[in-house]
Order: structure tokens, then sequence, then C-alpha cells
């Protein structure tokens, strides 16, 4: 269906080719994991593929793509939206009307379908995607879930035979990525669509690729193949293929099912073992909120919240999206009023403090870290940051240069990885040196190389004795990295504990580890590499 022939791209002003040697064949009816290290050329695969490459993107494509027999650099994307259908991460940038009935019409209005036919795809497409209830819902009033099954069924009643999603659920929660990957499947296996699908969050969608395109390190040669052949010598991979490594397993598990049927020997290895107890927060709350309502239209988006943050700690926030996390982070520096109770930072009330006052005690970083900087170059943010927080020149420089060596001064922000980009944003924030470092969903789009490095400076930090509240929909992030875990559920806190007890105890928010190993109290390969470790 899809043939790359000897295939590369470079763009003007790099060096290197963005992608390079690609030459093989995506089969008819499957679905595609398309894998590798940020910076390894998988968007720009994609665009090649949807004729965004080079028609839009720029840049000089040297091979051919053929998709069901279209040379893409002969057909611009509009030539191939009746074969072709492309979702982005951002289903809100996708959408160009109001409601779902609406938006998945829009596409075959600019085919130019006749009415009746229109009228028998929405409807089927209603029913294929469990939309029919959502019909003449505004798209802004849905959850990002719902958002998502729009924009795949907004390309899907133009009938492609290709989908192309580049990390369709980067910004879901567990429930509603579930809910994208179950379409996925029935699009796969009941109509035989071909999906090419590019994601970070392998745990999430391994299991269900037939085949897995990995696009290494740049000088070496692609490989597609089978997913448990080519997971083996990944360098990304699932927290459940570093266990099935970690234990010798052979072939390697790709989901919890195959990994519990054969973690018996592996239990009783680690039988009386415990992992090393995080140590114990000390000292007065720097953030208190007590009983803080806030309202956001007729909705309250929090009710009656109470959370307590200390010097030193890191707590995960976690809840299905819609469920008030980022609004508590905004609360928090004072981007919203209360209706009712309180917010007090360092003896500050947020939303009345001046903000030269409330940078020096509370920082946030945005989900998207270009809200953040504005800046034309490296440069120009770091010394904007210096002068906002009235520290020494250099400052902000310095705190890039430590946390992510090699970041070029003359780059524009928006030139930069998800991973660079989100490490400027910290250094900016950083900058002021605030006692209280907020995150809203600071993953998304982050590979596990680059998810590690954040796990790293975050942990310093912390021991540095900042406060740090993430809000996360990465459950393998908060049991890897986080003392304690909220879980917020329609603006009201439902769990709050010691991260081991609130996750292991929801299936929906424990990590991969704590599925296969239950009842033992792992949660993270690490933890289980260093417990091995320590066997004689």
């Amino acid at each position: 269906m899809i043939t790359f022939e000897q295939v590369s791209v470079r763009y003007h002003d790099s060096a290197t080719p963005a992608l390079s040697g690609v030459d093989l064949t995506v089969p008819e009816g499957e679905l595609c994991l398309l894998v590798g290290p940020s910076g390894s050329g998988k968007s720009t695969l994609l665009g090649t593929v949807s004729g965004l490459v080079p028609h839009f993107t720029g840049g000089v494509l040297h091979g051919r793509v053929t998709v069901g027999g279209r040379d893409t650099r002969e057909h611009r994307p509009r030539e191939l939206a009746d074969l072709v259908g492309t979702v982005g991460q951002d289903p809100l940038a996708h959408f160009v009307t109001d409601t779902v009935e609406d938006e998945l019409a829009y596409g075959m209005e600019s085919l130019g379908l006749a009415p009746e036919v229109m009228r028998r795809r929405v409807e089927e497409t209603l029913d294929l995607l469990g939309l029919a209830e959502l019909r003449d819902r505004a798209l802004t009033s849905l959850s990002g879930g719902q958002q998502q099954r729009v924009a795949i069924g907004s390309v899907l009643t133009v009938h492609p035979r290709v989908l192309v999603l580049d990390e369709p659920t980067s910004a879901l929660d567990p429930g509603a990525a579930e809910e994208v990957l179950a379409v996925l499947q029935r699009l796969v296996h009941d109509l035989g669509t071909t999906v090419l699908l590019a994601e970070h969050r392998l745990e999430r969608v391994v299991q269900y690729a037939d085949q897995v395109l990995l696009l290494p390190a740049p000088g070496e040669p692609p490989v597609l193949g089978e997913p448990a052949e080519v997971m083996a010598h990944s360098p990304v991979h699932p927290p459940v293929v570093a266990l099935g490594r970690a234990a010798g397993w052979s072939p390697l598990p790709l989901s919890v099912r195959d990994a519990r049927r054969r973690a018996a020997p592996l239990r009783a290895r680690l039988d009386g073992r415990t992992p090393t107890a995080a140590p114990a927060v000390t000292g007065d709350p720097v953030v208190t909120v007590d009983r803080l309502t806030v309202r956001r239209g007729p909705v309250p988006a929090l009710r009656g919240v109470e959370l307590a943050l200390c010097p030193g700690e890191i707590t995960a926030l976690m809840g299905r999206n819609g469920a008030g996390k980022s609004t508590l982070l905004g609360s928090l520096v004072g981007l919203h009023q209360p209706t009712a109770g309180s917010v007090r930072v360092s003896g500050l009330t947020p939303h009345r403090a001046r903000p030269k006052e409330l940078i020096r005690r509370i920082g946030l970083v945005p989900q998207d870290p270009r809200d953040l900087l504005y800046g034309e170059t490296v440069a120009a943010e770091c010394a904007a940051a210096d002068e906002d927080a009235g520290a020494e020149a250099g400052t902000c420089r310095g705190l890039v240069s430590r946390l992510l060596p090699g970041i070029d001064d003359a780059l524009h922000p928006r030139d930069l990885s998800e991973g660079q980009r989100l490490t400027l944003a910290l250094a900016v924030v950083l900058t002021s040196r605030p006692g209280v470092i907020l995150l809203d969903e600071p993953t998304r789009g982050l590979d596990y190389a680059a998810k590690g490095r954040l796990i790293e400076i975050l942990r310093a930090l912390a021991a540095d004795s900042h406060a740090i509240l993430l809000a996360t929909h990465d459950v393998e992030l908060a049991a890897e990295l986080a003392h304690r875990t909220v879980i917020l559920a329609d603006g009201e806190i439902v769990a709050d504990g010691p991260t081991p007890e609130v996750v292991v105890s929801s299936p929906a928010f424990a990590p991969q580890v704590a599925k296969v190993l239950t009842p033992s109290p792992f949660l993270t390969v690490r933890q289980v590499t260093q417990a091995l470790g320590d066997t004689p």
C-alpha cells in the first residue's frame, strides 16, 4: 500500500538529512507503528506519505514515495485527500467547524460529494466510532478522547485507504487512549484500513501493531519487522519490554498479559525483597490550598480541593481529561480567581500578587512550552528571563547549558525539539529560583531518553528543596518519579497518598511493571533491576 524507494529528505537549513535510506513497503490493511528516538525523522516520514513533505514543509525529497500507486511528489495533499487521511497530535488544531456532525461532513463537502452520500457516510461514521450521542455537541465541549475520535472520523468519512497519525494518544488519559486505539483496531480489522502511527508512549500501542518501523539514529538504515523482533534491539521500548530484557525472556513480551504469563519465576526471585523507600519529606508546606472552588463558565472546574505541597516533595497530579488538573495549576499561579476557598503560596495570594513577586515563589511550565517562549532566539529568550527575574546576566543561559548542553544560542525556539523546548522553558522558570515548580504534561512529545533526562533534572531540583507538582497522564513517569500521587475526578480529589499505594490500587493508573508483578511491590524496571542486582 505504501512504498518507499530509496527515500531521503534534506531541509535547506540542515547539514544532515532528516531522513535517509528508506527502502521498504508497508502492507495493506495493517497497523504499522513508527518508532525511533527524537530527531530520527518520524514526522518527516509521515509527511512524505500525506504529501506535506515536500509540498508544504519544504526540503528536498529524493527517491519515490507511492501510496496506492500515486507518487506523493507529483500529487499535492489535496489530491491525496481521498486516499490518505492525516490526524495530528492536537485535534482542536485539526477542526474547522463548530459541531461534531458538521466536522464529519466538512471533508466530503470539500470534495463535492452528493448530499445523500454525505448523509449516509456521516451516519456510518457516527456508529463506527461511537459518536451518535455527540452529533450535535460543540467540539470544544468534548473530552480529549472524544475530540480525537471526531478528528479521526472527519477523515474517515472520505473513505481513505490509509490513515496517518502523529502521536494520537500523547495528550490523552489512559482511558481515552484506549478508546482511540480500539477505534484504530476496528478500522484495521473490519475495514482493512492501513494505519501508519507514530507514538512515543509505546507502552500504550506496541501490542496492537502488526509491523514496527524503526528509524534508528541518523546514518543507520530503517528496520521494518515483527514487533517482538524489532523491540529486541530498538533503542526505544516500553517498560514491559525492558522488564523482559532484564529477566532474559525470549521472545520478548509486548503486553502486560504476555509478561504475566511468564512472570512467576521472576516474582519468586523477588520474593521478600522490596524497593528502596523514598526518604520522608519534612518541613512546613509552601503551598496551601483550602477548600478551593473555581468556576469556569456554568460548571465548577474545581470543587472543595484541599492540597498542601512541601519542599523537596514531588507530587503527581493525575486524572482523566477534563478533571481539572490544568485549572488547579493555573489557580496556583493566579490565572484563575477562586470562587470559594483560598490559595496561599509562600505567604502570597496568587491572584492578588504582583507578577514580579510571584515568579520568585512559584513557576509554571505549561503543557505547550511555546506558550512561555516568545523570543526570536534562544539567547534572546534567556536574556529576557534574566531581566524579568532580576537575575544576573547569563543566569538562564547557564541553566540551559547545565540541563541540556549543546543548544545553539542562535536557534529560534520553534526550531528546537520538544525536549529542547521543554528544557528551555524550564530554565526560564528556574531563573527566578521559585520554591515551587509546576509542570503541565511535561512528557508530551518526549521520547524515553528525553524523559529520563527530565526525571534526573526534577530529582535534583527536589533534592535542592524545590516543591514540584506535575500534572500528567504518564503513569510510568509518576511511578518513576513521584513521592506522592493525587487523583482528581470531576474537580474533586478522590485519592491522595504515597505513589505506590495510590497507583497500584487503580487499574487505570498502575504502571506496567506493577500490573505484571502484582502482588510484589515493584513499580518500575529500575527497582526490579536493583533488586535483582542484590540477589545472591
